[in-house]
């Protein structure tokens, strides 16, 4: 789970990225190994693929993070914190909401440089 390139996939699929073709542009490894890094990531519950289709063309995989570590690494006892609903003790799923407050979906997020951002002086 460890290598530089898993890393990098999570990172991605953090900022909003969700197909294989955006992880294969973006990252620019290859092919096989971006496959079997993503297969990994799914069969160890830490990413879902779910299938997306765009009018007029077929059917395919799309990447979504899951609350993996709550679910698969807690204690045997079960995960250190319980987030709930405070009225209801209703377990309560992360989501992405804007400012605002209504929930955003991925395809909606953008990340753009922020103030502290600073580009590397050439050496």
């Amino acid at each position: 789970m460890g290598e530089k390139g898993t890393i990098l996939i999570l990172r991605e699929v953090w900022y909003g990225s969700s197909r294989f073709g955006d992880f294969e542009r973006i990252l620019g490894c290859p092919r096989n190994l971006l496959a079997a890094r993503l297969r990994m990531l799914v069969e160890e519950g830490v990413l879902a693929s779910e299938t997306y289709k765009e009018p007029g063309s077929r059917s395919w995989p799309k990447y979504v993070l899951l609350q993996w570590g709550d679910r698969y690494r807690a204690d045997p006892e079960g995960p250190a914190v319980v987030a709930r609903h405070r009225e209801c003790g209703a377990h309560v799923d992360v989501q992405i909401r804007w400012e605002g407050g209504h929930p955003v979906q991925a395809k909606d997020i953008e990340s753009v440089p922020g103030p502290a951002f600073r580009m590397r002086s050439p050496e």
